[in-house]
Parts: structure tokens; sequence; C-alpha cells
């Protein structure tokens, strides 16, 4: 009699599951497939001896929702990060001389949700220690090379760690490799998304001053007083013509910093210095940034340049691979939703595994996980990010654009995990019928505000709402009745129309090139 399954020993090249990278987006899917599909052999394998900080340090909803609730990881993330005050954005033109008279949008009290300013290397490492517990295996630092997929079947694959390089097999292959997207790369589904051309430049930082420190608050004791929540622990954003900065406080004192910028609108310095020194040199002719960042210094091992940011796969799974986080696609950092996409790539992945193994039919499943997950993407990218750089630094438009997104993400992204559960993962933004309806919305009051700040920057009259005003936004609450507030925002932008957007309606300008 041949013994069973459970009795036969086990062959120490083959397993249930391997996933490549072991940050977040990898150990968070090894955690819930270890915790739906228990006694299963699975193995991450991490490149680097030590995770180190990467940006996408700031979290928004979903994704605190996700690391919270459904990674139990409330308790630490308390413990070892800094709880985030929303999103705040600073504008400028030639009347604008320090940070009070920059025109200001953010919130007016404390956010009612939680989300984080995580210092990425301690965060994941932390992540990935969880996940071994749970019972993965890790090998690191390991290199991977010649992966061969085979759907239905074994996916193979080598991999290198301690100068000795071993072939091992798995029924299922989990890509969480980042930015190296391994499996997009290598079989031709990654495609540089050339509609988007940003480029981001960035350090961490010593010195900076602090938003809510009592220098402020006496020197400019009106502006101070104006806000009753933190500006400090948000992810400020200093905002000009084609870019944007961020400024994410991190636990202990340094703070990150970055620009990102549309390379057909804006040029950063190409000369022989430093990129530290050259991405202060940028920051210091905006006003904000000049009073925050006077007395700051980059950290020396920690600059970086990126440029054409924008990317995706063409395909998210198969029978026996998944593609999860950057290895799948990433956007843009504004909004920071890198980390949502995290949240729905992972606990979708873990589920399309968890159900495949329980012997479910997969050929319309996959086909439905790649249709969802593609039609996601584009709809995403053309309602929040297409063409946004050309009006981003007008404070009327994007005071305007940034409660319209806030306040349909909240009502119909944010409210469905939190009042119906975890499972509301599974399907990504935009994929369910009704994300028709309102990507067509977002899409269009997204275009027509690029056509407007078009028009302005050709007459000369761009910026002029940008100093001294001032929107600051009470909060908002997971309840579908307040999809009533939309009514208002869409009278303001329909009132815009009339006094300025129709001089663009029969234009056929297209973004800059």
């Amino acid at each position: 009699m041949n013994p069973s399954p459970s009795a036969l020993p086990a062959d120490p090249s083959t397993y249930d599951i391997i996933v490549i990278g072991g940050a977040l987006s990898g150990a968070a899917t090894a955690t819930l497939l270890l915790r739906h599909n228990p006694g299963i052999r699975l193995l991450i394998v991490e490149k680097s001896a030590r995770l180190t900080r990467r940006v996408g340090e700031a979290t928004v909803e979903i994704s605190a929702y996700f690391m919270g609730r459904v990674l139990d990881m409330t308790h630490y993330l308390n413990e070892n990060h800094l709880v985030k005050q929303g999103l705040r954005f600073w504008f400028e033109n030639d009347e604008v001389t320090n940070v009070s008279h920059a025109s200001e949008l953010g919130a007016k009290y404390l956010s009612r949700i939680p989300s984080y300013q995580l210092d990425r290397s301690t965060f994941d490492e932390e992540v990935l220690r969880r996940a071994c517990v749970a019972g993965a295996e890790l090998i690191r630092p390991a290199t991977v090379s010649n992966v061969h997929l085979n759907e239905g079947g074994m996916q193979t694959l080598d991999i290198s760690h301690e100068g000795q390089t071993r072939s091992l097999r798995t029924r299922w292959l989990v890509d969480a490799s980042g930015l190296a997207a391994v499996l997009a790369r290598k079989n031709g589904w990654w495609k540089s998304n050339r509609e988007h051309p940003t480029a981001a430049v960035w350090s961490r930082w010593k010195g900076v001053k602090d938003w809510d420190s009592r220098e402020l608050a006496l020197k400019y004791p009106q502006w101070s007083r104006a806000v009753y929540g933190i500006r400090n622990t948000a992810t400020n954003h200093i905002i000009g013509d084609g870019w944007w900065s961020w400024w994410i406080p991190l636990k202990g004192g340094d703070v990150s910093v970055g620009i990102v910028f549309d390379q057909r609108l804006v040029h950063f310095p190409q000369d022989g210095r430093k990129i530290g020194e050259r991405l202060k040199s940028f920051l210091m002719k905006h006003p904000v940034a000049r009073e925050i960042l006077v007395d700051a210094e980059f950290h020396e091992d920690d600059m970086h340049l990126r440029r054409n940011l924008a990317y995706y796969s063409e395909r998210f799974a198969g029978d026996g691979f998944v593609l999860v986080g950057d290895a799948a696609a990433f956007m843009d950092p504004f909004y920071s939703p890198g980390m949502d996409w995290i949240s729905f790539t992972t606990s979708s992945a873990a589920n399309l595994i968890t159900e495949q193994r329980k012997g479910l039919p997969m050929v319309e499943r996959l086909e439905k996980y790649n249709r969802d997950f593609k039609v996601s993407h584009r709809r995403w990218f053309e309602s929040l990010y297409k063409d946004k750089y050309e009006y981003m630094g007008e404070f009327d438009l994007m005071s305007l654009a940034f409660r319209l997104d806030l306040g349909l993400y909240y009502w119909g992204v944010v409210e469905v995990p939190f009042n119906h559960g975890e499972e509301a993962l599974f399907a990504p933004p935009f994929s369910p019928p009704s994300g028709r309806l309102f990507s067509a919305l977002m899409s269009l009051y997204n275009r027509r505000f690029a056509k407007i700040a078009r028009r302005r920057r050709r007459v000369g009259t761009l910026g002029r709402t940008n100093s001294g005003n001032r929107c600051l936004i009470p909060g908002f609450m997971l309840k579908r009745s307040n999809m009533l507030q939309l009514f208002p925002l869409l009278g303001i932008w329909a009132t815009l129309e009339i006094k300025e957007g129709w001089r663009t309606w029969f234009t056929n300008d297209t973004p800059a090139s």
C-alpha cells in the first residue's frame, strides 16, 4: 500500500508556494496564504540581507485598514511608527514670501480614520518576521534566475545563496520583486506608461523644521491658529507648476523629502552636484520649502533619482503564478496609492491561490482576475493621474479636485471594507460595474481641469489663487449619505465652467510634450 501524502517525506526542493521578495507585498501575501492554508510549505526568497528604507512611507485609509485589521499590526504600528494626519498642500505665486502667505489645502481637525507614516526598513522587516513565525521558510540574501512557468503544473526556478545554486519546484510562484518585476520583464508583459512621464528625486533629512513648532506659531500666530489639528505629521505637499514634493516625518526625527515632476513640464538640474544638493536647490526656490528646509541636511547615503516611474504588466496571474504590489504595476506616488495597490493585489492573490488549492476551477477565475486588475489599473490611472500635473499647481483647481477625489475615495472605496469586511479587498477599485460610472466622472473633471490649466499657462494667469487662500476640510465619515456632499462640489465645478472653462470647450490643445 502506498503511504498517504502526509506520510511521504518532504522533497526539500519542492514547495507549495514560493514568494520572490520579502518586503511588504511578499511577506503579506505569505502571511495570508499561511493563515488560510495551514500546513503548506512556503518559501520566501529575499535578495537583501537586510531591508532598507524605501519610498512608500505614507499609508492611506485602505492600506492602514489592511495593515491594522487584516495583518493584525495595529498595536505594533502605534508603538513604532507615527500616526498620520491626512494630506496637506501648500501653493505659491509671486506674492508668497513665507509659509503664512501660501494658499493652504488640508484638514482642520485630526483625522477620524487612522493611517500611518512608516519607516519602511523596520516595518517591512517586522512583516517578514511575522510571516516566518507563521511558518514561512526564508532564504536571504539570495538571487533568483532561470524562472520557467508551466501553467497548471509545477513552476521551476534556480536560487543562488551563499555561493551555491539550488533548483526548486513549486505549484505557485508569487512575484513580489517590486521594481525588478521579474516575471513581467522576463515574459514581455512589462510596459512603460508613456502617457505619464514622471520622475522622482528624494532623500532623508535631519533638521527639518516642525510645522507645529512654537517658533512658527510665534512668528505667524494667525496662521498657526487656523488649524486645530496637527500639521507636522500630515504628509505635507509643497506644490509647483508641474511638480509636487512630499514631506513625510519618520519615527526618530528624520524626514523623507522628495519631488515628483512631469518631465514634459519641469527640468531637474543635471549638473555635477550631489542629488541631495540639487534637490535642496530646487526646493529652496519655493518660499514654503525654503522656510522649512533652510537648516536641514540630507543623509549622504540616502539619495535617489528615478525616471519614468509609471509602468504596468499586461498580465497579472496564470494557473501557477501571480504578480503582487510593484511587480504588477506602479502608477504614481501622489495620494500614496502604492500601499492600497499592495492591499488589493496581495489579498486577491492569496484568495486566488487558496481557491485553487480547494479544487475550484481556475479558467473563469483567472479570466476575471486578469480582467479586473487590468480594468482597475487603467481606470485608476485615467481617473486620478493622467495629465494631473498640468493643474496640480493651481490652488482653486486642486482644492476642488482633491475634495472630489477624497470624497469618492471615502464613499466608494474606504467605506466598503470597514463596513463589509476584508473580502472587499478581493475587488480592486473601479473594477465592479459601478466603477465605470465613477471612473467616467473622475476622468471628466480631471481632463477639464487640465485643459483649463493649459489655457491659463498660455495666457499667463497661472497661480492667481495661490496666495492668501485656505481650504480647510472638516473631515469625512463612512456613511453613504455623505454622497450628498458631492452635489455642492459639482456645483462649484459648473460655476467654474461658466466663468472660465467655456473658453476651452472647443479647443484642441494637447498636453505638453
